[in-house]
């Protein structure tokens, strides 16, 4: 059906309608027929009754009395609905009848119970009893009653027409109405068809008007609205990262042409060549490292990883993370000290867990001033796995801690340029925190250290 969707719908509520219209007015019709015939059938039977005693029988001979009085009161009165009567014998041959039948007679159905039905009197629609009547017991022969039917029928007729015209324009109006209101119905639809052909990769921010009712079209518009804040979240990823790389490896490219400029000036000697060269090879790897750390950060909020979720047990991360950083470790000379029940497994996220042990064990070591002790704690809180990882270091200033997770950030950069690093870590911790419903929460004092404590769930 090539119809539009509010005529679609307008269509269908004007064929259910109809098909209960159908019904009620059916219902009514022959309700209506029924009362009709039933207050004619009732006015019938008494004229048969009443009859019947006037009934005289003689021998085989079956007649009514006083004819002769019956017909000079139809002489004198007008009847307005007459009633024709006629006698029957029990096998239904003629005996007697009214005088207002004159020359016609009724017909005689052979059936044993008393009935009423339609027939015709010459062209007149008629409607006829036919009723048994006894004596000493036995049925002497039949009574037949008939009276026109011409208003009943015609009352029925109006009343078969109305209904049409009504079912007809009924019909008509509803469907009208039914368009109009599916056409309100639906105005969100095209509000949200609107929106989606006026949104591009330029004007992402704008949203569909949310419905005062919380219906299915609101579903529908605060799922379209989600839809394009996931959009617009992910082309923002896509920007942020692109402005992140370029800003990150802008610096090291340069200082890695200056380099590569330097060496082809003039003739150097061999020491000269190693130099450069493995100044060269410090940059490429920290343009690695910020690389694969901005990579890791994208697929983070995209949720492209999909790693198993597999337990480990947290104390074995934290072992192999200070392994991996013993240099720096003894560098420094800071002490560790692990405080918790290694006969225990405290079981947390694979993946994820190394991910934010490795990173935030990375970042205390490398603010922790010389001398200083690392303190490492995990604990069994109202059935969480609580770790904190405490350091002696620079610490952080309070303005600064709201923007801890923000990509790129380093409090007072400038006056620990001494201190590798990019920023991107505790991005790493929050994002690998939100994947595995894990809480972090730091703490920092100027000049005198972090805290971090990690809530698994």
């Amino acid at each position: 059906m090539s119809l539009s969707f509010k005529n679609r719908i307008a269509f269908y509520y004007m064929m259910a309608t109809a098909i209960i219209l159908t019904v009620v007015f059916l219902t009514i019709y022959f309700a209506v027929q029924k009362t009709v015939m039933s207050h004619l059938d009732r006015d019938l039977s008494y004229e048969a009754i009443k009859h019947t005693k006037e009934i005289l029988l003689s021998g085989d001979s079956i007649k009514f009395k006083n004819k002769a009085e019956w017909e000079e009161r139809e002489h004198r009165e007008i009847q307005v609905n007459p009633v024709f009567i006629q006698l029957l014998d029990r096998q239904g041959r003629y005996m007697d009848k009214s005088p207002n039948l004159k020359s016609d007679h009724l017909i005689f159905k052979e059936f044993d119970s008393d009935g009423h039905f339609e027939t015709y009197l010459g062209d007149r629609p008629i409607r006829q009893v036919q009723m048994p009547f006894e004596h000493n017991g036995k049925i002497n022969g039949y009574i037949l009653a008939a009276m026109s039917s011409e208003s009943e029928l015609s009352i029925l007729l109006k009343l078969r027409n109305v209904l049409l015209i009504s079912f007809l324009v009924v019909l008509l109006g509803l469907y009208f109405i039914f368009r109009f209101l599916a056409g309100r119905s639906i105005q969100p639809v095209q509000d949200v068809t609107q929106t989606i052909t006026r949104i591009t990769n330029k004007n992402l921010s704008e949203r569909v008007i949310l419905p005062p009712n919380k219906d299915e079209i609101y579903e529908l518009s605060y799922s379209f609205n989600a839809l394009l804040q996931r959009l617009e979240n992910a082309i923002e990823r896509e920007r942020q990262f692109t402005a992140d790389a370029s800003h990150e490896l802008r610096t090291p490219l340069a200082a890695l042409r200056g380099t590569m400029e330097v060496l082809i000036r003039k003739e150097r000697t061999q020491k000269e060549y190693e130099d450069k060269i493995q100044l060269s090879l410090s940059i490429i790897e920290r343009m690695t490292f910020t690389l694969e750390q901005l990579l890791l950060l994208a697929r983070l909020d995209s949720k492209a990883i999909t790693k198993k979720i597999d337990p480990i047990s947290l104390p074995s991360i934290i072992d192999e993370s200070l392994a991996y950083f013993i240099h720096q470790i003894q560098e420094k000379n800071i002490q560790i000290d692990l405080l918790y029940d290694r006969n225990k497994q405290f079981q947390v996220p694979n993946f994820y867990a190394n991910l934010m042990i490795g990173n935030l064990l990375s970042n205390a070591i490398k603010y922790s001033n010389i001398d200083s002790t690392l303190k490492v704690s995990i604990e069994d809180i109202d059935n969480h796995v609580v770790c904190s990882i405490q350091d002696q270091g620079i610490g952080i200033k309070e303005e600064d801690l709201s923007h801890i997770y923000d990509n790129f950030f380093r409090s007072d950069s400038l006056k620990h340029k001494q201190i590798t690093g990019n920023g991107l870590g505790l991005s790493i911790v929050k994002k690998c925190a939100e994947a595995i419903n894990a809480n972090v929460k730091i703490e920092s004092r100027l000049g005198q250290g972090t805290n971090v404590q990690i809530t698994f769930d």
